[in-house]
């Protein structure tokens, strides 16, 4: 098909290809009833009829302000809701010119009038595509040049209405939907919504339940007319693109293929241009099309003679710059200047248009309102049949949106859009340059690795939200404490690294880390809450520590998980023995997540002794990991390693139901009945099901309740005091005894004493110990510790329990000061079961009654 028969047809009135048939409702319709009249004719768009005239339109890009959470929003009267006054073009309109309105206007639809304005029908984007005659054009340029928006994905699992929220904020009519549990994945569109509004059941509650499938997908190296055809063959309005790998790479919609079409005419336009000599030969209908089509350009188009004075502007001219063709004509170009151009920019200009006869660059211009904007600009030289200089033309289009859409395409590869840090990609490119000076300089630097302590805890209490909210202040104090020339930046979640590249001394990258952590120690204030984090610093040192990017940060990270096994809340150099002990713990984390399965994690036992008659009156099961080749391994050392992985719950369950079936065991034996202790740790009781598990572990080994007790620890009680006792009270039926480990050492608060059904209060060892000074006990702060916290809990009717007895010193004071139960190497250290046996039915306290 040749250029003057394409444009033939795109200057075909759309009278020849409106739909005359229109769908209409009067202004009261319910949302609801006219989703349904468009649904079932397959109709985009909807015409409100007042009086028999056109009073609005509401299309399917109007359900995405439908609120989907309030069903009674579907019962909406459509004049509420419908877009007015109406769009209306003339039905002479050329098919181009209408494809360039919808362009310009950003409308789908146009109510097509007569002369006297009364409506004939309508057209939208896809008549205009599908009617245009430029399939040569498409046939040229492939699919991946029509993708003009980053595609939009949502979670299957999401709801409808943040599915929703996410189209309006990418301002995208089509997201593809991500499969549920590695499901196939799906796309939902305008047109699903008018569905869910028009169908009689609830709204579903995930986008995943309207997804339509499967995906009609079309290769980015295919054309664009093969694109098109495949839309109208399969009536769709949307074809998802995949690159040669399969992988899913957009969305392409008859909105991209008509943008992309603008772009092709402005390419056939400068070969017109540059051919200028050719074209003056042709017929003078060949001249007429070409002249409309330079009217119909959305380029700027101005023409000069060889004095350099403006002959021609087009209309898209007057539209970019401000000025009308009799402001400009007989004029120098330079009325444009922006005053960002040297002479000496000009004067290559016009060399190269001399040697070639043809200049390409950016150049920024100024608009009649003072405006300066940037323009891709083309000038071509144009020649007489003699081959002398006739005139110039020069092709522009504003690239203003281009380069906006750069930069933020540069800042998302490079920079965090949450803070607005470098990220990843950059910092490294830092570092490199950084390491390539020092290494030519024979200089230092240093980077330190920063991790916020135990900000998870944030997210899971006050929301993603409130944390995002401490990281970006973090990022900002952060910024406060670094010099100029210091490069701050964000890894990913709550890691930051600091680069310093330059260093005199190591001391001044201590000093560094002292005010970064003195500075986030600072209290947090958002949205009224009162917010305290800590943060461990890493420090690696070029030359000593690392000669390459990846060596830096990992012996950094490894040094900042130091500071964190010390504590938190500080920092640490690196030091080679830190990397022996990280890969230590990296092996001791494998053997960890099999541990369980090769029935490696074993249970002793710890008796406690009543104080009056010295007998056993119950045991504390600790758990122990007897490791293949470290050999026993204590829980000090696994049980924060099994938190941080995970794998606490599973460890915490195998432990209550062998402890279970052990204290069965000794029942079972005719032995006299104790209660066995099984502590339960903070992470296990905030993300398990605590009675469900007890429950099972009951049921399973057929203990009584009333011989089972958890031991919790202060922390547990204070986070949520609501949830946490709740579930003590469904303990507290089922008839499980309730007991707070360690008691002093947390935050102790009378008021959560009162609300929890808790039986007793271990006082912790560190207390017990600070009763002897040179064997002998003494009155002082640690005495009164003890006594204060027996009297506590007797005035609570709870019973005092003290661990870390060793001495019958100890166990005397205890008994003095009416403390019910001890625990200790005094009366026995851990011991496997069978071992156990031996001290029931023995008076294992002197001077008890027995």
């Amino acid at each position: 098909m040749s250029l003057g028969i394409s444009i033939l047809a795109s200057d075909h009135a759309i009278e020849r290809i409106v739909k005359k048939e229109m769908l209409t409702c009067l202004p009261g319709t319910p949302v609801l009833e006219a989703a349904r009249q468009m649904a079932q004719l397959r109709c985009s768009s909807i015409i409100v009829v007042e009086d028999g005239l056109p009073v609005g339109i509401w299309t399917e890009r109007d359900a995405l302000a439908v609120d989907f959470n309030d069903p009674e929003s579907f019962s909406r009267p459509i004049a509420e809701v419908m877009s007015h006054p109406i769009k209306t073009i003339h039905c002479k309109t050329s098919i181009g010119d209408a494809g360039l309105r919808f362009q310009m206007e950003g409308v789908r639809h146009f109510v097509v009038v007569d002369d006297a304005g009364h409506p004939m029908g309508i057209v939208s984007q896809s008549d205009v595509i599908l009617r245009h005659g430029v399939e040569h054009f498409l046939v040229l340029r492939n699919v991946r040049a029509g993708i003009s928006k980053p595609m939009v994905t949502v979670a299957g699992d999401c709801s409808l209405q943040h599915a929703v929220a996410q189209l309006n904020a990418a301002q995208a009519d089509a997201a593809v939907v991500l499969g549920v549990d590695g499901g196939e994945p799906g796309i939902i569109t305008e047109r699903d919504l008018i569905r869910v509004i028009a169908g009689d059941g609830p709204v579903p509650t995930c986008v995943d339940e309207i997804a339509s499938r499967p995906l009609v997908s079309i290769s980015d190296e295919d054309s664009l007319l093969a694109a098109r055809n495949l839309l109208e063959e399969r009536h769709i309005r949307h074809v998802v693109v995949r690159d040669g790998a399969g992988m899913l790479k957009g969305l392409l919609s008859f909105s991209d293929i008509l943008a992309s079409l603008q772009y092709e005419y402005v390419q056939r336009l400068d070969e017109a241009l540059r051919e200028r000599d050719e074209a003056l030969l042709r017929s003078r209908k060949d001249l007429h099309l070409a002249r409309q089509v330079i009217e119909a350009s959305l380029d700027g188009i101005m023409i000069c003679n060889t004095q350099g004075l403006v002959e021609f502007v087009n209309p898209a001219f007057t539209l970019l710059t401000g000025y009308s063709f009799e402001e400009v004509h007989g004029k120098n170009p330079n009325i444009l200047k922006s005053g960002r151009h040297d002479a000496g920019f000009y004067k290559r200009m016009w060399e190269a248009l001399e040697a070639k006869g043809v200049w390409q660059g950016e150049v920024w211009n100024r608009r009649k309102n003072g405006d300066q904007f940037p323009e891709w600009l083309t000038i071509n030289v144009i020649r007489d049949n003699d081959g002398h200089i006739s005139q110039y033309a020069a092709v522009f289009t504003d690239i203003t949106e281009r380069k906006k859409t750069e930069e933020r395409i540069k800042n998302l590869a490079y920079f965090d859009v949450l803070t607005g840090l470098p990220n990843r990609r950059l910092f490294t490119d830092r570092l490199q340059v950084a390491i390539a000076h020092a290494h030519r300089h024979g200089s230092s630097l240093a980077i330190m690795f920063l991790d916020l302590d135990l900000f998870k805890r944030i997210n899971d209490t006050l929301g993603h939200g409130i944390g995002d909210q401490v990281l970006v202040e973090t990022a900002s104090r952060l910024e406060l404490c670094i010099r100029e020339g210091d490069t701050v930046a964000r890894l990913g979640g709550d890691e930051f690294v600091v680069l310093l590249p330059e260093l005199d001394h190591v001391e001044d990258a201590a000093k560094m880390s002292e005010r970064i952590i003195s500075l986030v120690r600072q209290p947090f204030v958002i949205d009224e809450h009162e917010l305290y984090v800590t943060t461990s610093v890493g420090i690696a040192v070029y030359p000593n520590d690392g000669l390459t990017v990846d060596s830096l940060i990992k012996n950094a990270d490894t040094a900042m998980y130091r500071a964190k096994d010390l504590g938190r809340n500080s920092y640490q150099l690196y030091t080679p023995s830190m990397n022996a002990r990280s890969f230590e713990r990296l092996a001791m984390e494998s053997s960890l997540r099999h541990a369980l399965s090769r029935e490696e994690f074993t249970l002793v036992y710890q008796g406690k002794v009543d104080m009056v008659t010295g007998r056993l009156s119950g045991v504390e099961a600790l758990v122990r990991w007897r490791h293949p080749e470290m050999g026993l391994v204590l829980p000090a050392e696994f049980i924060p390693l099994a938190e941080n992985m995970g794998l606490i719950g599973d460890i915490g369950a195998w432990v209550l139901k062998a402890a279970c079936r052990q204290c069965k065991s000794w029942h079972d034996l005719g032995l006299p009945p104790v209660r066995i202790a099984v502590n339960v740790s903070a992470l296990q009781f905030r993300e398990g099901d605590v009675p469900t598990i007890v429950a099972q572990a009951l049921n399973e080994s057929g203990l009584a309740p009333q011989y089972l007790e958890l031991e919790l620890t202060e922390s547990v009680l204070m986070q949520r005091v609501d949830d946490v006792a709740k579930v003590l009270r469904e303990l507290r039926q089922m008839g499980v005894h309730i007991s707070i480990d360690d008691f002093g050492t947390g935050y102790s608060s009378l008021s959560y004493l009162k609300r929890m059904p808790i039986d007793s209060l271990k006082i912790d060892r560190s207390f017990v110990s600070d009763l002897l000074e040179d064997g002998e006990i003494t009155n002082g702060e640690g005495a009164e510790i003890v006594s204060t916290i027996i009297n506590l809990a007797h005035n609570l009717r709870l019973r005092a329990v003290a661990e870390g007895v060793e001495t019958p010193e100890q166990a005397e004071f205890l008994r003095a000061r009416g403390c019910d139960e001890i625990q200790g190497y005094l009366i026995s250290r851990p011991v496997s079961g069978e071992d156990l046996i031996s001290l029931f039915d023995r008076n294992l306290l002197p001077g008890a009654v027995g």
